[in-house]
């Protein structure tokens, strides 16, 4: 049972990367051809797709790391709906901030965002020691830090 739904995991964990390259190579491809007017990163909605990123990323971050501790799931169904949720918060940013990296013309700090994200992601890497580690029930008599 928990390596099926570490399979599960796995296919929403490397989703977000199919999904991210996607992104990618067609905003890519539309800036490479012109086929849309670059957004300048100093105007009012360049600050805004900047802020927007920023925001999205760090609050997804946070909270989708924080998250599996904060509602510490009973089931293996609590647990798999909360990683899927996890992988979700923390690498679906990641698309997203390439895609504004794009829009802006290759605006660098965005960039920045988007690997910050990428390097999250990385942290929600689904394991069987990982699960295993997050189900175990809190010992009352250990010291917390």
């Amino acid at each position: 049972m928990e390596e099926k739904i570490i399979r599960t995991l796995n296919w929403y964990y490397y989703g977000v990367m199919v999904v991210s390259l996607i992104v990618l190579s067609v905003m890519y491809y539309l800036f490479m051809h012109q086929m849309y007017t670059p957004i300048d990163p100093m105007s009012e909605l360049g600050t805004i797709l900047q802020t927007v990123a920023i925001a999205a990323t760090l609050l997804g971050i946070v909270v989708g790391l924080y998250l599996i501790k904060w509602r510490k799931p009973e089931t293996l169904e609590q647990y798999k709906d909360l990683a899927i949720g996890r992988i979700l918060m923390v690498g679906g940013t990641m698309p997203m901030s390439l895609c504004f990296f794009y829009l802006l013309g290759g605006y660098r700090p965005l960039m920045w965002i988007a690997a910050m994200a990428a390097v999250a992601w990385y942290f929600t890497k689904p394991t069987l020691g990982k699960m295993e580690e997050e189900m175990k029930p809190k010992d009352p008599n250990e010291e917390t830090y």
